[in-house]
């Protein structure tokens, strides 16, 4: 199958781009902190979501043979969850060897200082002690992770609130590459006029947290530097200008993305702890169903009911989360007073979440089993969304190159 075989997916609003590693069968956290979203997304904007297989060498270099299997279990999901390749494009991050390409261009300019102030980085070299992450691909993670968003000149990036860092990251380096590449002559002038009727002080300081900025990854100096021009005593004209400068004083070559933030899951794990495969307290997104109702009537409770006759408290409960997120509010009402009160069993209790995880899960089996049934499928969906993630890295690429003085590539 080719983009000339299927219609390409309705451009409508704004364009969003999310990825997840692929990690093979995905569980219920994942549909609910992420999946249910891009299903959501996808009807009102132009979606790409892709495998960032790439993303997962940075951690898992040793073992590259697995990510084959796991990307066509993650991508079944994906189609299980609803996400409709009708109306996002669905697409391998290797296959598009633009992104690279742009992470080696992005790479030349990129202050070494910005990669080492990441905060996941030091904190997942101290988690992950099992693993050599003194690489320089895990180094460079979120400059690749830069990469895949701006080729794709994306506006929204849904992410939780622990990645809005990650998208701050890839703002400055557009920014920065903006700065670089797309500089205006006009108004590196008229800057640098405006810059000469400024004390000598306010002058020498202005240029200090520029650099401090733009060279040394000081990215809330670029804030104070604002701030002083506005303050500054300069008519309007000659602020605009030294602030155009501190933004760049450039055209657009790169668009700085925005963080989309995406609610939290309301879905723990099964012991009360983040959903999780490494922790075996999750729920597969196509689990079958006997092992959903074993897992759940297995689901440790409140430790104070010890007998049947023991009240409880649903708030030291985990089974009470799954209340929470999936019964409504007659039915928590139920659960919270026959807790409390001994009337209801913790079996009895856990019943509702049973039927109500398996109501979830049925539609996500029969929208999965055409995939299971003739993979296939899968390989077509993208092949498709390849040929068009590639169609639009290469125009961004022939801009980039342009920008940057170097020889066309073939972009046909």
């Amino acid at each position: 199958m080719n983009s000339t075989d299927s219609p390409a997916p309705a451009a409508t609003g704004e364009r969003v781009l999310s990825g997840m590693r692929p990690t093979g069968a995905l569980h219920l956290g994942h549909y609910h902190g992420a999946l249910k979203n891009w299903v959501q997304l996808q009807r009102d904007n132009s979606c790409w979501f892709f495998v960032a297989d790439w993303h997962a060498l940075t951690t898992h270099y040793e073992s590259p043979e697995v990510i084959a299997s796991h990307t066509h279990d993650m991508v079944v999901d994906w189609l299980a969850a609803g996400v409709d390749p009708a109306q996002a494009t669905l697409f391998v991050q290797s296959r598009v060897p633009e992104h690279a390409e742009l992470f080696l261009l992005l790479g030349m300019g990129t202050p070494l200082a910005w990669l080492e102030r990441v905060p996941t980085y030091k904190e997942q070299i101290a988690n992950l002690k099992d693993k050599d992450l003194l690489t320089y691909g895990f180094l460079g993670y979120p400059l690749l992770q830069a990469a895949d968003i701006l080729i794709y000149q994306a506006r929204w990036v849904p992410v939780g609130a622990d990645q809005v860092p990650h998208i701050e990251m890839s703002r400055e380096i557009a920014r920065r590459f903006n700065t670089l590449y797309g500089k205006d002559a006009g108004i590196e002038t008229r800057a640098r006029a405006a810059a000469q009727r400024l004390p000598e002080a306010e002058r020498a300081r202005l240029l200090a947290l520029r650099r401090a900025a733009d060279q040394e990854g000081q990215l809330e100096q670029r804030e104070q530097a604002r701030a002083l021009v506005a303050a500054s005593k300069l008519a309007r004209a000659d602020k605009d200008a030294l602030l155009a400068q501190v933004d760049g004083g450039r055209r657009t070559i790169l668009r700085e993305p925005e963080a989309l933030l995406t609610p939290e899951s309301k879905l723990p794990g099964l012991d009360g702890r983040k959903m999780s495969k490494s922790y075996g307290n999750s729920i597969a997104i196509r689990e079958e169903r006997a092992s959903v109702e074993q897992k759940i009537r297995r689901m440790p409770t409140d430790p104070a009911r010890v007998r049947r006759s023991d009240p409880g408290n649903p708030d030291h409960c985990p089974v009470w989360q799954f209340h929470l997120a999936y019964s409504d509010q007659a039915c928590r009402e139920w659960v919270r007073r026959g807790c409390t009160s001994a009337g209801i069993g913790c079996l009895e209790c856990k019943q509702p979440v049973i039927d109500a995880v398996l109501r979830e899960q049925q539609p996500m089996l029969e929208r999965a089993q055409p995939y299971l049934d003739r993979p296939h499928l899968v390989r077509d969906i993208l092949d498709d969304g390849c040929e068009r993630a590639q169609h639009a890295a290469r125009e961004t690429m022939r801009v980039v190159r342009e920008a940057m003085g170097l020889r066309p590539g073939d972009a046909s």
